[in-house]
Order: structure tokens, then sequence, then C-alpha cells
């Protein structure tokens, strides 16, 4: 099981970002975590993957930038330890 927390800076509250990150872990499939707004104007993910390859074209897509109003610049990707989850939703 992979583990990740991601946090992305730039243009991501108020414009769709967490819902667009919901759907995309919908769309791709055996991604489970959560997705929130952090105080400071960064969103937060924590996701977990069995399959390496749909954690990375997750990832990839995080980084693009899920909604069409977003903007990413930056994203702190780092290996996670927390309670597996068994679906993915959105908090806040």
């Amino acid at each position: 099981m992979q583990k990740v927390r991601l946090v992305v800076s730039g243009r991501v509250q108020g414009v769709g970002f967490r819902y667009s990150t919901y759907s995309l872990a919908l769309e791709i499939g055996d991604i489970y975590g959560r997705v929130w707004n952090n105080d400071d104007g960064t969103v937060e993910i924590l996701a977990q993957s069995e399959s390496p390859e749909k954690m990375a074209k997750f990832i990839q897509e995080v980084r693009k930038g899920p909604s069409p109003f977003s903007k990413v610049t930056y994203v702190d990707v780092n290996m996670a330890n927390f309670a597996d989850y068994h679906d993915f939703k959105m908090a806040n």
C-alpha cells in the first residue's frame, strides 16, 4: 500500500479544486483518502492506493490542476503513515 501526503499551493481554493480532486480519485479508481482546504490557502490530500501506476497518475493530474479554474504552482509530496481509508471524501 502506497500512502502519500500532498500539499498543493497556488490558486487552489474557491475554484472547485477539492471537488475535481475527488472526481479524479473516483475516475482513476483504487485511490482512497481525503482532501481539504488549509487555513494558509493550500489544499491538503491524503491518498493511498495498492497500485503504484494509479497513484503516479493521480499525483501527475494533481500537479496539472484537476480543476480548469485552478493554477497549481507547487505540490509537496511525501510518503505518509495514516490509518487506512476505504473511500475518498472531501472535508471542510
